[in-house]
């Protein structure tokens, strides 16, 4: 239990009131850590964004490419001779490329305007 003209700012601590510099620096170690929460933590929430963002991309790209290979792959081993020739790479490649171009159709079909072009 606290003694008549103490404080107890942290558990176990006992300030005297007439104490002033240990308030100050208290106050003062408050301040700081408030204005740091307030700037290093938007700051590394951003960064963390930036490299979740940039690893996420490289590794998405990466799938997209070996994706469309294995597409391609699979396509000319199994497209029949009798329809397109011995050589029939062109023709996967043909195939990949037309659906690469209806899926960016697609996705620019649901694209949203700029606002100021709405009009």
């Amino acid at each position: 239990m606290a003694r008549p003209g103490t404080t107890d700012p942290r558990p176990g601590a006992t300030v005297r009131t007439d104490d002033w510099p240990a308030q100050a620096a208290d106050t003062i170690e408050k301040v700081v850590g408030s204005v740091r929460d307030k700037t290093t933590g938007p700051a590394i929430t951003a960064a963390r964004g930036l490299v979740y963002g940039t690893f996420a991309l490289l590794v998405g790209t990466m799938v997209v490419v070996l994706l469309a290979i294995g597409l391609v792959r699979a396509l000319d081993a199994y497209l029949p001779s009798s329809v397109f020739g011995d050589e029939h790479v062109w023709a996967a490649h043909g195939l990949v490329g037309l659906l690469f171009t209806l899926v960016g159709m697609f996705m620019w079909s649901r694209r949203t305007k700029p606002a100021d072009a709405a009009e």
